[in-house]
């Protein structure tokens, strides 16, 4: 809040921060593509933190929009894959890549793979909780959400080339990961909302009869025979008794 605070009095908007942070990521990028992945992990922090002024800004100036929700998330998968692609062209530049704690090899070629893999992964990740809840259905499940991707690959970019390779794998399979479990937990929701009042097994009451009929009016016939036969040439009589009033109605 404190951070915060000075940018509310010079009256910055959420949307003019949400509009810096992707400048901030774009001067990340630049950085790691330079091969200072040091710096680039400090930059990435800092980016990721800044990220959260936006929305905590709007909520000190209860100027919270649905067009500024839209809007910061959309900037956000830009902002990360805009970092993972100077990732990327710093691995493009680097065809002698090694490392001794990469147990395969041809790193350059892992390291590009892994790269796409972790792009694709956390754009399926964002995607299934927006489609989800477009659709009615709250989904924040999983493992690797957006904060926790940013700390992984900050993590990697501080402590060097191999360790970052590894970050950049655990990103690659584990934000796949994270969208298949959306995956499953929109399908078991839909699953469980298309089963008729509730029931598990899937099988809808019997409404034949009232469910509240008394026990007394469940066993009356449903048909009562008489000995009257019908007179074709009877005439109606008029009556004001109710509930006759205007006559016997004829059959």
């Amino acid at each position: 809040m404190l951070l915060i605070q000075p940018f509310a009095r010079l009256g910055v908007s959420p949307n003019t921060l949400t509009m810096i942070g992707l400048l901030l990521s774009i001067v990340t990028a630049v950085v790691i593509s330079q091969g200072n992945l040091f710096a680039g992990g400090v930059l990435v922090l800092f980016a990721g933190i800044f990220d959260m002024f936006d929305g905590a800004m709007a909520r000190i100036l209860h100027a919270a929009t649905t067009f500024g929700a839209f809007f910061d998330s959309t900037l956000d998968r830009f902002s990360e894959s805009i970092i993972l692609f100077g990732l990327l062209y710093y691995a493009l530049n680097q065809p002698g890549l090694h490392d001794a704690l990469w147990p395969v090899a041809h790193e350059q070629s892992w390291m590009i793979a892994l790269i796409y893999i972790a792009v694709v992964g956390s754009l399926m990740v964002s995607y299934t909780k927006a489609r989800a809840e477009g659709l009615g259905l709250e989904c924040r499940k999983g493992l690797l959400a957006r904060p926790e991707r940013v700390i992984i690959l900050a993590i990697g970019l501080l402590s060097g080339t191999g360790i970052c390779m590894w970050a950049v794998a655990l990103l690659a399979v584990f934000s796949n990961v994270t969208a298949v479990e959306r995956m499953i937990y929109v399908w078991h929701m839909t699953k469980e909302a298309a089963m008729p009042d509730g029931s598990p097994d899937g099988h809808k009451p019997d409404s034949s009869q009232p469910q509240n009929a008394r026990t007394d009016e469940r066993h009356l016939p449903t048909t009562v025979r008489t000995n009257v036969t019908h007179d074709p040439s009877a005439r109606p009589v008029p009556t004001r008794v109710p509930p006759f009033h205007g006559g016997v109605p004829k059959e």
